[in-house]
């Protein structure tokens, strides 16, 4: 096992969006378990204490993406409190599964605003402090992206504009020394995703679309992230990479 002084992330540190849900907890509590600095950022303020008060290394802040200086000011905690940020990570996400018809413009707007418009937001504000350090950046979007599925409109068109949004950023601040990479879950059981999990009916069903036979846990997903976050993966930029239990490309051919 590695010591702590041969670990490339003790000693980083990190601003992780959305770390009072599922997938982002779980990814603040491992990088921290690594020897990371974090600061923990998201809307609910008791959950983000939690993590806070669980690890020495962690610090919260309360955000919301109504309110862009927000999100500059986590980012702005983390330099002043650490020093530098190596990389940012957002986990912020809605999930709505309703047919165009029956989605209102105000479902439709907010799931542009949590899925997309978060990312641009996190982006515009984070790329002064990655350059200084060549960090990374990782978003998420989803199979649905790049996957037909049936009442999945709202959340497919705003996931495929976050893949649009890595691809471009990529390229546009490489010259910087800045990675931007994304990871596309399938269904994966947090509390977001509950209202399909917790029925037995639905469950079963998203189960077996998914080759592997089972739906995703929030570790499943934040080790991807951390791998992606890793100093190790320097020559990593431009890629959303599926962790889906083998649904984006195997699932057709799994119902033939």
């Amino acid at each position: 096992m590695l010591g702590e002084n041969q670990n490339p992330i003790s000693g980083k540190s990190y601003v992780v969006f959305g770390a009072s849900g599922g997938i982002g907890s779980q990814l603040t509590a491992e990088l921290a378990h690594q020897g990371a600095h974090v600061v923990a950022a998201g809307r609910n303020g008791d959950r983000l204490r939690s993590l806070s008060d669980s690890s020495s290394g962690v610090r919260s802040s309360v955000i919301s993406i109504d309110d862009p200086d927000s999100i500059q000011n986590a980012i702005d905690l983390a330099r002043t409190e650490f020093g530098q940020v190596d990389g940012i990570a957002n986990c912020i996400g809605g999930l709505i599964l309703k047919p165009a018809h029956q989605t209102s413009l105000d479902e439709w707007n907010h799931q542009i605003s949590v899925n997309l418009t978060s990312c641009f937001l996190i982006l515009k504000a984070s790329i002064e402090s990655l350059r200084s350090s060549r960090g990374s950046l990782v978003f998420i979007s989803s199979v649905a992206a790049g996957r037909g599925f049936a009442n999945h409109e709202a959340v497919a068109a705003s996931k495929a504009g976050v893949e649009g949004l890595i691809l471009s950023a990529a390229a546009t601040y490489a010259s910087a020394g800045i990675r931007v990479n994304g990871v596309a879950p399938g269904l994966v059981d947090t509390p977001l995703s509950s209202f399909i999990v917790s029925n037995e009916g639905m469950r079963k069903a998203s189960q077996a679309m998914h080759p592997l036979n089972r739906i995703g846990t929030p570790k499943d997903i934040s080790s991807a992230i951390r791998w992606l976050l890793h100093p190790d993966q320097s020559w990593v930029s431009g890629q959303i990479i599926g962790v889906d239990g083998g649904m984006s490309n195997l699932f057709s051919r799994n119902r033939a």
